[in-house]
């Protein structure tokens, strides 16, 4: 609604998120979203927590969604697409283990959530949207909240983005069979991709490149919905 727009429309206040003030009643909600949620569940780096903590969950959602903007769960956000559960989001934010110097490609923009996280903890985001009715609404967001480190493409993700790379991480929000064999490539040495990787069942995977290649190992079991586009004409 109208004080909603008012909330948005106020970059002399950069600050206005971050303080768990009058200013923003959304901050207790999100302060006990990163307590009960996340901090519970296993250790995650400070940089990770500060910016979930800042990040307003709740203005990347449909408005109709908003009040379960911080429930512990994933969230329709349109087009059969979905926000990640708060902790799946501060889990593969995490196992990326980037530095605030680096650059980052997130694959399945979504809602933006995701890249405004990032945003937070890395120097730039670049990230990629196969349907543009997501990437327009994600773009107006990331802009009217001013997170302008983050680069928006509308466009199959299977290819990764050639002339930005190589990334010091590679984030992935949906499910193909098997790694995209661009993505890996497009890591520099020492770079990780985090992805969710199979069918109905899918495992988190965690790819490094070395010096001499990749080592991979399996974080957990989660539930992404599927990538399209040219991904499902691989063998």
């Amino acid at each position: 609604g109208a004080a909603e727009s008012g909330l948005l429309a106020s970059p002399q206040m950069p600050g206005a998120f971050d303080r768990r003030s009058a200013s923003d009643p959304w901050a207790e909600l999100r302060h006990n979203m990163v307590e009960q949620q996340i901090r519970r569940r296993r250790e995650i780096s400070p940089r990770v927590l500060a910016a979930m903590q800042e990040v307003p969950r709740h203005l990347f959602v449909p408005e109709e969604q908003r009040s379960s903007a911080y429930v512990d769960g994933p969230l329709p956000i349109g087009a059969g697409q979905t926000i990640s559960q708060p902790y799946i989001v501060a889990l593969m934010t995490d196992l990326l283990g980037v530095d605030s110097d680096d650059k980052v490609l997130e694959i399945g923009t979504g809602s933006g959530y995701q890249a405004a996280v990032l945003s937070r903890i890395v120097k730039q985001v670049y990230s990629i949207e196969i349907r543009e009715s997501l990437a327009e609404t994600a773009g107006r967001t990331l802009a009217e909240l001013g997170y302008d480190n983050v680069k928006l493409r509308v466009g199959d993700g299977y290819q990764g983005w050639r002339e930005e790379a190589p990334f010091d991480g590679i984030i992935v929000t949906a499910a193909p069979k098997k790694v995209p064999e661009p993505l890996r490539e497009q890591l520099k040495v020492g770079g990780r991709l985090v992805i969710p990787v199979g069918g109905f069942f899918q495992g988190l995977l965690v790819i490094t490149r070395t010096e001499d290649g990749y080592e991979q190992r399996e974080e957990s079991e989660v539930r992404f919905v599927p990538m399209i586009g040219e991904v499902e004409k691989q063998p």
